[in-house]
């Protein structure tokens, strides 16, 4: 019988994350200290206060509440302290790779920050990250769907100025139902220019979404997971294997799901789908990757081997050079072999 893994193993197991989002991701003291620094008022004043706050009504206020706390970041070294403070929670639950979705169009908006400083800004903390936490980390720049395609065509050139400085990616997220097809040119031109797509999509809308953003290039698919709405989706992610990001607690949180029990993850995994086990936006929905992974674990009761599987699946759809894919595969072979 396949044996059932601890909460200690999935504490101390090698990870890799490929969905979560920096800004999704600063810790709640945190951003109560940069609004103080700042001036910038918030409806919380506390901890305590922002976790009640955290409580969503529905993807709307998600949204507005994710704004506001992008809003606090209004410096260069409020960004490097942010990307620091994440690689140090990723390493302290041995998530040994991340690809994170950082809306530095967000940033540039409201702070007047330009790009060029904010990828200064997260190069150092890369740096730091890779030589003193020895985590590695690659940086997906969003469109904002409901942005013109003017300020997308700018996302773009911004991500291909950081690629090989720490971007690996154009991503393309926001609300689901403001469209995709209305950027297609962009998204096109990435494509010609091999720049990687990785949209969300199948979330807070339904598959037609995902055929959209597959019909667009993307390589990787952000959620995913209201594909069971059209076999013919499911049959055509099961052959080709695309990937997709699973994110089960934040989807409970948005009411895309009712329960953990009710999310599709289980059946995904039983129907051959390539995904992989994700946390979003960690403190918002009072989760992390190490929790997604003990209540998946649980609630599916996946043995070793699934666990295993999954891992392997975020290691091979990681946009990172063969070297540092051999080294993640030989970590968490090691691991599983122990």
């Amino acid at each position: 019988m396949d044996a059932l893994p601890s909460n200690d193993f999935l504490r101390a197991m090698p990870k890799v994350e490929l969905h979560v989002h920096i800004e999704g991701s600063i810790r709640p003291e945190t951003v109560l200290k940069l609004a103080e620094r700042h001036g910038f008022a918030l409806p919380a004043q506390s901890v305590e206060g922002l976790q009640d706050w955290y409580t969503f009504r529905d993807f709307e206020h998600f949204v507005e509440v994710y704004v506001l706390v992008s809003r606090c970041v209004r410096t260069p070294e409020d960004i490097e302290l942010v990307f620091r403070e994440f690689l140090q929670g990723q390493r302290e639950q041995n998530i040994l790779h991340t690809e994170a979705t950082y809306t530095a169009c967000t940033i540039e908006k409201y702070a007047g920050i330009p790009f060029d400083e904010q990828l200064d800004a997260l190069s150092r903390a890369r740096a730091w990250g890779e030589k003193e936490l020895g985590v590695s980390l690659g940086v997906i720049l969003d469109i904002v769907r409901g942005d013109t395609i003017d300020r997308a065509a700018q996302v773009l050139e911004w991500t291909k100025q950081g690629l090989g400085c720490g971007v690996v990616a154009l991503g393309l997220a926001g609300r689901e139902y403001d469209g995709t097809k209305q950027y297609a040119p962009v998204l096109e031109e990435a494509r010609r220019q091999g720049v990687p797509l990785i949209a969300h999509a199948g979330e807070t809308c339904g598959a037609q979404t995902v055929w959209d953003v597959l019909e667009c290039g993307a390589v990787r698919v952000g959620h995913g997971v209201r594909c069971f709405e059209d076999p013919a989706l499911v049959a055509y992610l099961a052959e080709t294997q695309i990937h997709l990001e699973v994110c089960p607690t934040s989807n409970v949180c948005l009411g895309v799901f009712p329960s953990f029990e009710e999310h599709p993850l289980r059946q995904m995994v039983e129907e051959g789908l390539n995904v992989s086990v994700n946390s979003d936006d960690p403190p918002m929905f009072s989760t992390s990757l190490t929790e997604e992974w003990a209540k998946s674990a649980s609630q599916y009761s996946w043995g070793k081997s699934t666990v295993k599987k999954l891992t392997m699946n975020a290691v091979d759809a990681a946009l990172t050079d063969g070297s540092r894919r051999d080294v993640l595969e030989c970590a968490v072979n090691e691991f599983f072999e122990a």
